[in-house]
């Protein structure tokens, strides 16, 4: 994501863990344990309510049918996934909608809604430890436009002509059925119905699209695991182009009237860049979508960054530097966001610096040179709040973190660490302890003084060698 702004509101609360008990079965069997309620939330300190404990999707089947007229989402969702324990309730999170039809594993099965956007579901058979199931639901409403604790808008953002569809961190609930913990990464079979000559957009690659009655079916493939958040379903008015990377990848740009894609034109460049000093793209398709979104920021919905107008060329080479970083290697907990930030930031960087422009020891230079002492008093590993998430320090002084350890460990081992970060984590989820781990056994040093100071310290740090 690429927001440069600063806003602020309340903090959330924390819940805690509802436990129940049934009988026990006899020993030995591995299911012994009493069946359990699932918790309401996967432990995050920033939105404590995201996210279920107790199973894992592993696919979500989508069927969205949007009239921008009435901006009511008539829709189903097929949700795969198996229990990780016995279960005999579990969340799910939905925002909004009426339910007509909810069944597990082919049973209608009760549910009542909670919260904000707790769907808790009772299954007609309890769910036993490592098997799969299947939810079916089919719900129906206007979506809801998200408020984050910053005070930006995300999730089925309403536009003129259709939908923006943005999730970072909490907007899927407000469009489909889900499991909104960015560890738990699915893969995605789409199907956006929307009126004759409209585009709807979705990741991964377009399989098919289809029109009746006036009314067409685009169908979008993601074979892939990604987190639910990195989703999206944009429609609307949009000229689409289909190009190739050099390894037949495809390149899908979608761009409203009016709007342009000028600083697209390097696409294949900088996928080229990244591919050879990170490792190879991880998705089976790249692109962009740039639409009158009015929410004020980009943001890398994997596979088909979504732009709010016409983007500017460093925020191109920032979303695209997201594919790897923050899209296949994926934060475990919101706080620890500048480990996407930061990544992509440090990647304006050195884009820069590889094309002829300032070497990224300079920008760093400028950067550090440049922040008041009040700036340093945020790190980027502990940025306060939710409502700081996006703040700059998880981008600037992210950056700034891996250009100093560049400096600190030399290019060879540092650019070694980001090929071994990538590689060993890809399609994962990794946390700033991991990625000290990863840089003190790929560079061979001791780095506690270095990632305390840079990551944790509320003064200005030292520059590499003073």
């Amino acid at each position: 994501m690429d927001r440069r702004r600063t806003t602020a509101v309340a903090a959330v609360l924390i819940t805690a863990l509802a436990v129940a008990a049934a009988p026990a079965q006899a020993a030995p069997n591995p299911n012994a344990r009493p069946f359990a309620v699932g918790a309401p939330g996967f432990g995050d300190d920033y939105f404590p309510f995201a996210g279920n404990d107790g199973y894992d999707v592993s696919h979500y089947a989508l069927d969205l049918d949007y009239d921008f007229r009435t901006q009511v989402l008539d829709a189903s969702a097929t949700i795969t996934a198996t229990a990780e324990q016995k279960l005999r309730r579990f969340n799910l999170d939905l925002r909004g909608f009426d339910i007509s039809r909810l069944e597990v594993n082919g049973h209608p099965s009760d549910y009542t809604r909670s919260g904000v956007h707790e769907l808790e579901i009772t299954p007609h058979t309890p769910l036993i430890t490592r098997h799969k199931f299947t939810v079916e639901v089919d719900y129906s409403g206007i979506p809801r436009t998200v408020v984050d604790p910053d005070g930006s808008s995300e999730g089925w953002v309403k536009t003129a002509d259709g939908a923006f569809v943005v999730n970072e961190p909490q907007g899927s609930p407000s469009w489909f059925p889900v499991n909104d913990d960015p560890n738990d990464k699915a893969t995605f079979d789409f199907a956006i119905t929307v009126p004759e000559g409209k585009t709807a957009l979705a990741n991964g690659v377009l399989t098919s699209s289809a029109t009746e009655d006036g009314r067409t079916t685009w169908r979008w493939r993601q074979a892939l695991p990604m987190s639910p958040y990195l989703t999206t379903a944009t429609n609307g008015d949009f000229a689409l182009t289909i190009d190739q990377l050099a390894d037949g990848t495809p390149i899908y740009n979608a761009i409203a009237p009016g709007l342009n894609g000028n600083n697209l034109a390097r696409q294949k460049e900088i996928h080229a860049l990244f591919t050879e000093v990170y490792g190879p793209y991880p998705w089976a398709a790249t692109g962009a979508v740039i639409d009158r979104g009015g929410v004020g920021y980009a943001l890398e919905t994997a596979t088909k960054a979504s732009y709010d107008g016409s983007p500017g060329q460093s925020t191109v080479v920032h979303e695209i530097a997201h594919e790897w970083f923050g899209n296949a290697v994926t934060l475990s907990r919101w706080r620890e966001i500048w480990l996407n930030e930061g990544f992509a930031r440090w990647s304006e960087w050195f884009f820069t610096e590889r094309t002829g422009g300032a070497p990224a020891a300079t920008t760093f230079r400028i950067n550090y040179a440049s922040r008041s002492e009040a700036y340093w008093t945020q790190p980027p590993a502990d940025l306060g709040g939710p409502e700081d998430m996006f703040d700059d320090p998880a981008y600037r002084r992210g950056a700034m973190t891996l250009q100093a350890l560049r400096e600190t460990i030399g290019d060879a081992d540092f650019f070694a660490l980001l090929r071994t970060w990538y590689a060993e984590n890809k399609y994962g989820n990794v946390s700033t302890g991991d990625f000290i781990e990863t840089a003190e056994r790929v560079s061979g040093e001791q780095l506690d003084a270095f990632f305390d100071a840079w990551l944790f310290g509320t003064t200005r740090p030292p520059l590499p060698g003073s």
